[in-house]
């Protein structure tokens, strides 16, 4: 992989953009069947609201994982990041006036939980070392 390819895909800038159009295009695909602008608008709601998941995980789960040790360490991060992601999208979604809040958050919520997760469990296997 070239030295610009791999800046590039280390860019903050490039995750938080492509998360703002993967999870928007998402979110406007499961309300496609509800009238404009519900769909758009859904769409940029969830784009603006993964971003910024995005942008903040990463520290988020650094800072919960400094925070517990042993099996909890383990558990609780991915746990509280999970909860706080479906607790915004939820509400954010409902004051927007999303009609199809489930579905438009079940993909998002899965890859922030997921990702959240999995760094969490490398940061745990590299304090245990």
């Amino acid at each position: 992989m070239s030295l610009q390819l791999r800046r590039l895909m280390a860019s903050s800038v490039v995750h938080v953009a492509f998360a703002f159009l993967a999870m928007g295009s998402w979110a406007a695909f499961a309300n496609r069947t509800h009238p404009m602008p519900a769909p758009l608008q859904a769409g940029m709601i969830q784009g603006a609201l993964s971003a910024a998941i995005t942008l903040l995980l990463k520290r988020g789960i650094e800072a919960l994982a400094r925070r517990f040790s042993g099996q909890t360490a383990l558990l609780t991060p991915p746990l509280i990041a999970g909860f706080v992601s479906a607790g915004l999208l939820t509400t954010i979604h409902t004051i927007g006036g999303t009609p199809e809040i489930l579905r438009t958050i079940a993909v998002p919520l899965t890859v922030a939980t997921t990702y959240a997760a999995l760094y969490n469990l490398s940061l745990w296997r590299s304090r245990k070392v």
